[in-house]
């Protein structure tokens, strides 16, 4: 009988043990959600119940592992009331928790759905001020919580006071333990990563992030493909990944430059995608898979969790249908 292939193959005695997983969220958020019948200035909006989900790059790429049939740790600086909030949320969806020593109080952030026109608005908070003490308790947290071989995973934005080169630096530490980072950040501190020699196992950015790192419009496909292939080799990753929207995912390895194409389906929110994405290859990656392969479980987690409303991010169900409509063409 021929078995079926899902994002859960722990119990596949034909797979090797699974990789562990460790997420890293130095600026969590607790998200607002709701929406307005019309978006319009200097008016009051009169707004749906708001619902409250957790937040934060690493905090979602851990619930979109968990949705997949997955498991990872949870690390993450969290405090005051907001961070009690965030913390027993995520407990209730089973996560394996663990803080970084620094408890601030946790931000919150906002999106809005204007209703009249199905375009959504999102306010993010820019998080508290981190200590130098702050940086070194957290770094020595995450060493002390990180496993040989583990995929580690620092995902979001970062708040004031952490260097942009915080997880750049960390790099050496965790390669030297046989680990490997997968980053997913924005603005200066992806510029931070992207300089000469970094040497990180993946970098991840989308088309934007790309166009505003690079200085160029990167229309067409081959222009962000020739991106790619530059960051990969002046940056010495091993894997870069540029979402291209709806287009599907450029990425560049050793063996092979090309694009994961997604299935079409009808976009709800885009909020989580970037974290299903990261989610659903970290998790392929653990179980074995090659890097285009994981890459490709990444690809349908993002086009899965763009049909969920809000922060609901990726459904198991439809990435293991989606999986198989991905096409990949070389570039």
């Amino acid at each position: 009988m021929q078995r079926r292939v899902c994002c859960n193959c722990v119990h596949d005695p034909t797979r090797r043990a699974m990789t562990a997983i460790l997420t890293i969220t130095v600026n969590p958020a607790v998200d607002l959600s709701t929406e307005a019948p019309a978006v319009i200035p200097d008016r009051k909006l009169r707004c749906s119940a708001p619902r409250v989900q957790p937040g934060g790059g690493g905090v979602n790429v851990s619930r979109a592992i968990a949705n997949l049939g997955g498991v990872s740790r949870t690390l993450l600086a969290f405090g005051g009331p907001t961070g009690m909030a965030l913390t027993n949320a995520l407990r209730a969806e089973g996560l394996d928790l663990r803080g970084l020593g620094v408890d601030h109080p946790t931000r919150q952030s906002l999106s809005v759905r204007d209703a009249a026109n199905g375009l959504q608005y999102r306010f993010m908070m820019p998080g508290p001020d981190w200590t130098e003490s702050d940086c070194a308790t957290a770094r020595a947290a995450i060493l002390q919580a990180l496993e040989p071989g583990a995929l580690v995973i620092p995902s979001g934005s970062y708040p004031p006071g952490l260097p942009d080169a915080f997880f750049v630096d960390l790099n050496r530490n965790v390669a030297a333990a046989g680990g490997r980072i997968i980053l997913d950040t924005s603005g200066s501190a992806l510029r931070a990563a992207a300089r000469t020699g970094t040497g990180l196992f993946a970098l991840r950015m989308d088309h934007e992030e790309a166009q505003e790192l690079s200085g160029a419009r990167l229309k067409r496909l081959d222009d962000i493909a020739d991106y790619a292939s530059r960051l990969h080799r002046d940056t010495g990753s091993r894997i870069v990944m540029i979402a291209a929207g709806a287009m599907g995912t450029v990425i560049v390895t050793p063996d092979w430059r090309g694009l994961l194409r997604p299935p079409v389906v009808v976009p709800v929110s885009k909020v989580g995608a970037g974290d299903s994405f990261v989610g659903g290859f970290a998790l392929a990656l653990s179980r074995g898979d090659d890097p285009v392969s994981a890459c490709a479980w990444g690809v349908a987690a993002a086009a899965s969790a763009v049909t969920t409303p809000d922060t609901d991010l990726c459904d198991r169900a439809d990435v293991e249908r989606f999986v198989t409509e991905v096409t990949r063409s070389a570039l």
